[in-house]
């Protein structure tokens, strides 16, 4: 069998581990990811270039490729453009509706409060390439920071003797202001400290390889990132109504990503879970990417999983916290019981691929039990928001007492102070 099936209540420490603390392997490249962020910081250009020749086998000519792009644009199929003008357009109306409105009022006499939001002006967006055309990577990262209203968008992508055009495009459609040719450690640098041909920015989002997230936890504090993400996760949830090979579907969609990825499937139904394992099994060879889904399949973190109720299942899956969470099951409600999952697809007509792709949500998600505490890119990743406050001399009087004897316990007199000199110069009006 190529995915085993185990019970849940089975699974010894070890196995625990290895479903519950999966981890983005950034561990082994630390040390010389550390050495090409800090050439990148002091050369410039010259690393970059050095660094790109040396992993990528590409001497590059002009770091950035904007104009590229738009003739890449312009010259794919009609086919494809239209394809990912749809995506694009589906992925900006669902983000534009999470574009928050500032906001102030008088919470009572005196006392006004609100909130505003502005977006960053320079953010950076990793889109995995080179030869490899990922357009929905160039999408997700760029069309929510447009929306958002950044400044200046600015992409990496890695270089290649023939950089995929359909890629290309895609940055161009989703509204990138510059694009550079570069990838690796090297591009979050460039993007993180400048050089010569590549603009500085807040916040570096998007995915990428082990180099590329090591490169992020190594720039952060000198620049934001959005979370570091690892190889693609999927649980699905299932019960006896569930097509076992629908179920077999999603777990072979999300392993062709990466031998790294980690795919389960969990379910209160032992013929399910026999018979998802054995859809598994007839479907592997069938796929183009058949060794790298084996591989993905052998995972310690892959599996089939028999629970011995629905809760069991729902606690299980709420403590893996999974990247993509598929619930193919009779009672869908069962979603109001996991509140851990970046992106939730719910019934046999929503494969996770739809939202990979074109349905409007975002793939950019945390891996590695992250959305146990964050969610995905979104617009609010590109904004920052101010609190404002007004107070009337009335409503500082209400507040005065209250102030004054905080600061006082604090031994903070000089903030008492700035309370009671307003409150005198009231007075003595």
């Amino acid at each position: 069998m190529t995915i085993d099936v185990q019970a849940i209540a089975d699974l010894g420490p070890d196995d625990r581990v290895a479903f519950f603390e999966r981890d983005a392997g950034i561990e082994g490249v630390r040390e010389p990811v550390r050495d090409i962020v800090d050439r990148v910081r002091t050369e410039g250009d010259v690393a970059v270039r050095e660094f790109t020749s040396e992993f990528d086998g590409v001497e590059v000519g002009n770091l950035e490729i904007t104009d590229d792009c738009e003739r890449a644009y312009d010259e794919i199929d009609d086919g494809v453009r239209s394809a990912i003008e749809t995506a694009a357009a589906n992925v900006r109306e669902f983000h534009e509706a999470q574009l928050p409105e500032d906001w102030r009022r008088e919470f009572d006499t005196g006392r006004e409060l609100g909130r505003r939001f502005r977006p960053l002006e320079r953010v950076g967006v990793y889109v995995p390439g080179g030869s490899a055309a990922y357009p929905s990577s160039a999408i997700m990262g760029v069309v929510p920071a447009v929306v958002a209203g950044v400044d200046h968008v600015s992409v990496v992508t890695p270089p290649a003797d023939e950089l995929n055009p359909v890629t290309l495009a895609a940055i161009h459609a989703a509204g990138a202001d510059a694009v550079y040719s570069v990838g690796g450690a090297q591009a979050v640098a460039g993007l993180a400290y400048g050089t010569e041909s590549i603009t500085s920015v807040q916040k570096i989002v998007g995915p990428g390889n082990k180099w590329v997230t090591a490169a992020k936890a190594e720039v952060r504090g000198d620049v934001e990132i959005d979370f570091l993400a690892g190889p693609s996760e999927v649980v699905v949830v299932a019960d006896e109504t569930a097509d076992p090979d629908l179920v077999a579907a999603e777990l072979l969609a999300q392993a062709e990503h990466d031998p790294n990825a980690s795919v389960v499937a969990v379910t209160d139904d032992a013929a399910t879970a026999e018979a998802v394992a054995a859809a598994v099994d007839e479907r592997v060879g069938e796929r183009e990417r058949e060794d790298v889904i084996r591989a993905a399949l052998e995972n310690e973190a892959s599996g089939v999983l028999h629970a011995r109720s629905m809760s069991e299942a729902i606690l299980f899956t709420e403590e893996y916290a999974p990247e993509h969470l598929s619930i193919i099951a009779d009672d869908e409600s069962l979603l109001e019981r996991i509140d851990s999952a970046g992106s939730v697809f719910l019934g046999p007509n929503t494969p996770v691929a739809a939202g990979d792709y074109a349905s409007g949500t975002n793939h950019v998600l945390p891996t590695n039990g992250g959305a146990r505490v964050s969610g995905g890119l979104s617009v609010e990743t590109f904004l920052r928001s101010t609190t404002v406050q007004r107070l009337s001399g009335e409503g500082l009087a209400d507040l005065g007492e209250t102030i004054t004897t905080l600061a006082d316990a604090e031994g903070l007199e000089a903030h008492a102070e700035s309370v009671r000199t307003r409150l005198e110069d009231d007075a003595g009006e």
